[in-house]
């Protein structure tokens, strides 16, 4: 469950189409968000999911929802319970499922690893599922641990979620996504990443998250997809692992889906009789666990919607009558025997003994709330004038309307002894539907929140329902906080903070925003969890470039001069020189790089060196080979943008001379070209074609501080070299 943003669509308290009464929110997606409510018609708990208010009006994704909608014809317990779309009356769209209490396979991940008897009965559960699925020509396409829930927290109640990205495989079916990849990289068979799916790709994923969970942690295929294709070619690791759950995952997780189980039933009869790694026994008797059918209709079952008190219900304030109640019950019964009960009862001449009749209030609701700036606000129902003006002595802004429900007799003084505490919050919100209730308030005393803690601590008074989650927050988070910890990580240049708009720290709502560069992944994921830990419910933004060590030795050192324009393009040498726009170069393959000078920079001089992986630099221009480097020789009377060739082809260096060189795996990674614009030659004399980056930056510093209105300008692109 997340706590609700003022940006939410929707927040809880709110009802939809008279139905369907919000609860909390229980995750947010791409596409949509979903929510947990309940029928206020049955009683039942319901997930809505709500697809964003900017994509309403997209055909594409409301044809979407549609298509999960008609996977409601799957009728089995391990799969969710879809019903139908829903658009309220502003224009929402929402999709209604059933509500599935438990924590994801994703949560448990988190804890740590499983039992492998545990996952064996997740596994039996699930492909019973995706065979009811399959047998409707239903791929799931993107099962993974966050898609899978044990309800009630046990693997035999395992219930498959989200068919958002599923594909029909019928003949000339198709999806808003198409034939084009969907699934997570982590779980996705090796055949999702060319858009090729079918039954035996759940039957991958399933075995790849069973792997996870057994192991306790997710698979790491790579840092880019090219590393993840790569590595999707290569068995599964399942080392380690008892049998029969190695030899199941080993025969699920195929590469070549030829390999596989062909479909869920044969995963089936393996787990009933596992051919290796066992002793023949059937795994439900290695487990003790019923042999399910593969696919079980569960009809729905509905809750009986609580009693609803009588239109003339005594409030209950003044319900707690003493002394010859017997009598007057009594009485009351032969009136009503009499016949001229219900002239009385309704005439209101009975309100002495019953109280005066209030309307009934279905479902009998009341919101209390205050917010951060503002005073107490109430809207909603009482059961009586003393209640209603308890309230109104909290609140002289409310709306109270005199009702009778389906309550219980200490309702008013309970929601009395809710909000009287409250008044050293800075903010609160109470959303009572009946009898239950739901607390939400922020303070940033720690004081004010452990008294209030400790006193909802076994839920709210009374008869309510319900609990208070009252958390201490904050009002700003001081800028010296995150400035102390991007100090702590700048190990490749100052990493700066984006303005937020507040000069003195970050609002709870704020973003924390940070740009710059680090010498490593580590450091920037390192750097996101120090700040994540910091920032509590704020959104964390890294907008952080990752170089590595010898690049940032260069870079700490660089001039502080401008942008001068020039440019910087790649191609691929061979027998043709073909471009190369995404600067990214295989092993075996021969960069060309020229630097395009723009139509303003006519003299002075130009200094071209590339910074690599492994901490050399190598001048480009001026070197022993070209030591002319005057802009002027460069342009050689052209005007306008002139292209400077610096690393030529293999064969243009053949036949011309000039630096060419081919990629191999030894320094992998990110290299930087460098194109400094000076006035002057930045160095007395010509240095090496190659040397350290820590040579390099040293005698660069030096010739900025000798003279530092020299360099005109500095321009700069990383050139990325990796395995094919």
């Amino acid at each position: 469950m997340l706590e609700s943003r003022p940006g939410d669509l929707f927040q809880p308290g709110d009802l939809l189409n008279n139905t369907y009464r919000i609860e909390c929110l229980l995750g947010r997606g791409g596409t949509s968000d979903v929510y947990k409510a309940r029928s206020e018609i049955s009683g039942n708990l319901v997930a809505l999911k709500v697809l964003k208010q900017e994509l309403a009006a997209n055909e594409d994704f409301t044809v979407l929802m549609a298509r999960e909608e008609n996977i409601r014809e799957i009728r089995h317990a391990a799969v969710v319970r879809y019903s139908e779309n829903h658009r309220t009356p502003d224009g929402h769209i929402y999709l209604l499922m059933d509500y599935v209490d438990g924590p994801g396979l994703d949560k448990r991940l988190k804890q740590g690893p499983m039992s492998a008897e545990d996952l064996l009965v997740v596994c039996r559960r699930v492909v019973q599922g995706l065979q009811a699925a399959h047998t409707r020509n239903i791929v799931h396409r993107d099962l993974s641990p966050d898609n899978i829930i044990l309800r009630g927290g046990d693997p035999a109640e395992a219930v498959i979620i989200d068919f958002g990205i599923a594909k029909d495989t019928n003949p000339g079916a198709q999806t808003i996504v198409g034939n084009e990849f969907a699934g997570k990289y982590s779980y996705a068979a090796p055949e999702q990443m060319s858009g090729n799916t079918d039954a035996r790709s759940d039957i991958y994923s399933l075995g790849a998250l069973l792997l996870a969970n057994f192991r306790g942690a997710a698979p790491k295929l790579g840092a880019n997809p090219m590393e993840v294709v790569e590595n999707k070619q290569k068995p599964v690791d399942t080392d380690g692992l008892p049998e029969p759950l190695k030899a199941l995952i080993d025969r699920m997780c195929a590469p070549d889906p030829d390999d596989r189980f062909q479909n869920a039933g044969e995963v089936l009869a393996f787990l009933d009789d596992p051919s290796s790694g066992s002793d023949g026994g059937s795994l439900a008797d290695l487990l003790d666990a019923p042999n399910e059918d593969a696919t079980i209709i569960v009809p729905q079952t509905s809750r009986p919607a609580p009693p609803q008190s009588p239109p003339a219900a005594k409030p209950a304030a003044e319900k707690a009558k003493k002394g010859g109640s017997g009598l007057w019950a009594a009485l009351l019964v032969l009136l009503l025997l009499g016949g001229g009960g219900a002239g009385a009862y309704f005439g209101g001449f009975l309100d002495s003994v019953l109280g005066p009749s209030y309307p009934v209030a279905r479902p009998y609701s009341l919101i209390a709330e205050k917010p951060a700036d503002g005073p107490v606000e109430i809207v909603g129902n009482v059961p009586s004038e003393a209640v209603r003006d308890g309230l109104l002595g909290l609140s002289q802004d409310a709306d109270l309307t005199l009702a009778s429900g389906a309550i219980a007799d200490s309702w008013g003084a309970d929601i009395l002894d809710t909000v009287k505490p409250l008044s050293g919050l800075r903010e609160w919100r109470l959303v009572v539907s009946n009898n239950k209730a739901r607390l939400t308030g922020t303070t940033d005393d720690t004081n004010v929140a452990e008294m209030l803690n400790e006193l909802f601590r076994n839920g709210l008074p009374g008869a309510l329902e319900g609990k208070a989650d009252i958390r201490f927050e904050l009002p700003m988070l001081p800028v010296a906080e995150v400035k102390a910890i991007m100090n702590s990580f700048a190990d490749c240049g100052p990493l700066v903070r984006q303005g937020n708009g507040h000069f003195e720290g970050y609002g709870p709502a704020d973003p924390i925003l940070i740009s710059g560069r680090v010498a490593s992944t580590a450091t920037r994921l390192e750097l996101f969890d120090a700040l994540r830990a910091l920032a509590h419910e704020r959104q964390v933004v890294l907008d952080v470039e990752v170089l590595n060590d010898a690049l940032c030795v260069v870079e700490q050192h660089l001039p502080k001069a401008p942008s001068g324009g020039a440019g910087v393009e790649f191609a691929v040498g061979g027998t043709s020189v073909e471009p190369n726009p995404s600067g990214r170069f295989f092993v075996g393959e021969n960069p060309v790089i020229d630097v395009v000078l723009p139509n303003g920079v006519t003299d002075g001089y130009l200094t071209v060196s590339i910074l690599d992986v492994s901490g050399n630099v190598f001048h480009l221009l001026p070197n022993i080979s070209r030591e002319d480097n005057a802009v002027a020789s460069l342009r050689d009377g052209a005007q306008g943008e002139v292209p400077v060739r610096v690393a030529y082809s293999l064969e243009e260096s053949a036949a011309n001379g000039g630096i060419a060189f081919k990629v191999d795996d030894s320094s992998l990674g990110k290299s930087k070209v460098l194109v400094l614009h000076s006035a002057e030659p930045l160095f007395d004399g010509m240095r090496p074609t190659s040397e350290s980056a820590v040579g390099f930056a040293e005698a660069l510093k030096a010739s900025y501080d000798a003279d530092s209105s020299r360099i005109r300008s500095l321009d700069s692109r990383i050139l990325v070299t990796a395995k094919p």
